[in-house]
């Protein structure tokens, strides 16, 4: 059959520091009362990766013919229809990104994710490197990225054991519009009153140094921390930061921002005026992380267009026939490719 643009069902994740803001803000359709944190919209893992489920954990088609098969399901049926070049990851052969949208009401824990060489040597631990570009933030509202230069692992370690390692993490005010990268290795936290869409390597590895002294009100306890392996895998070496270089192209209809490149992704903001209809032009897989807008499109052999809007995350197959798009109101995307080479 043929292919066409997907929606999948989100996962909604509930989270001690999750708020409203995904049903106030993009329109999602929250469960009632709960603090949810997190909406994953394309997510692919195998059993025992990410909850206790002896099944994959495996984002479902919401529109269309292949309504109700999983991610991994078409990732098996179609091969490289769906994923062109790119390749599946792991000996589980999974989807190569995890895609969400994130809600923090208050501070997340201060963490850090495993590098390459970590995970290669402890077979539970998956590498994670990520991005967050924020859709909405409060006034105030930070980010912590990075160590203070000149923090070393000893003297963070006592920090963390008085309470004070705050004092030695890099603060950073956040700019609405504006993406940042977090390599593996990076100790960090997302601030309070942050909306952000987040693009990551497909792990669920992560390690707590510090949660702000914060009890679980199910348990009345703190939450686990993950200190020593999280000592294991920050990066005190104190190197520069790759400087992601942006880049700015500019059409009659239409505008590209590149805001991100690394061996596991590229995230690039389109702007798209209204009563636009072109050829979809790819021949790789492609996600869109709907900002504002609303469009649609059209495959031949598919009876009803995909249509999406703003909070709408949508993957586009490597092999199409014939789509084309057509924009209802003027649009702001999010355009996350991957590397093939």
């Amino acid at each position: 059959m043929s292919l066409y643009p997907l929606k999948f069902k989100p996962r909604y994740v509930e989270k001690i520091w999750g708020g409203r803001k995904l049903e106030t803000v993009l329109g999602k359709a929250l469960p009632a009362g709960k603090p949810i944190g997190e909406s994953w919209e394309i997510y692919d893992f195998p059993p025992g990766i990410c909850d206790t489920s002896n099944d994959w954990v495996s984002a479902e088609v919401a529109n269309g013919p292949l309504a109700g098969k999983t991610l991994h399901r078409l990732v098996q049926e179609f091969g490289n229809d769906l994923l062109g070049d790119v390749k599946a990851v792991g000996p589980h052969k999974q989807f190569p990104l995890l895609i969400k949208f994130l809600d923090a009401r208050e501070d997340l824990s201060v963490q850090v994710h495993p590098d390459r060489d970590y995970a290669n040597a402890h077979p539970d631990a998956h590498l994670k490197t990520e991005a967050w570009y924020v859709v909405q933030s409060d006034p105030n509202a930070r980010i912590y990225k990075g160590l203070r230069a000149g923090t070393t692992k000893d003297g963070f370690k006592q920090a963390i054991e008085q309470g004070s390692c705050e004092e030695h993490l890099t603060a950073i005010p956040v700019k609405e519009g504006k993406c940042y990268f977090l390599p593996s290795g990076t100790v960090h936290a997302l601030g309070a009153g942050i909306l952000a869409a987040e693009v990551q390597t497909p792990s669920d590895t992560t390690y707590r140094v510090y949660d702000f002294n914060r009890v679980e009100a199910a348990t009345g306890k703190p939450r686990t921390l993950h200190v020593d392996q999280a000592l294991a895998c920050i990066d005190f070496t104190g190197a520069p930061e790759l400087v992601q270089q942006r880049s700015h192209v500019a059409g009659f209809f239409t505008t590209v921002t590149r805001l991100c490149t690394c061996e596991f992704f590229k995230i690039e903001k389109v702007r798209f005026t209204e009563g636009i209809e072109e050829p979809v032009p790819y021949d790789q897989p492609v996600i869109w992380m709907m900002l504002e807008g609303q469009a649609e499109v059209r495959v031949d052999g598919i009876k009803e267009p995909t249509r999406f809007k703003r909070g709408d995350t949508v993957l586009l197959p490597a092999k199409m026939k014939n789509p084309m798009i057509k924009t209802l109101k003027d649009c702001i995307w999010l355009e996350v490719t991957f590397p093939t080479s």
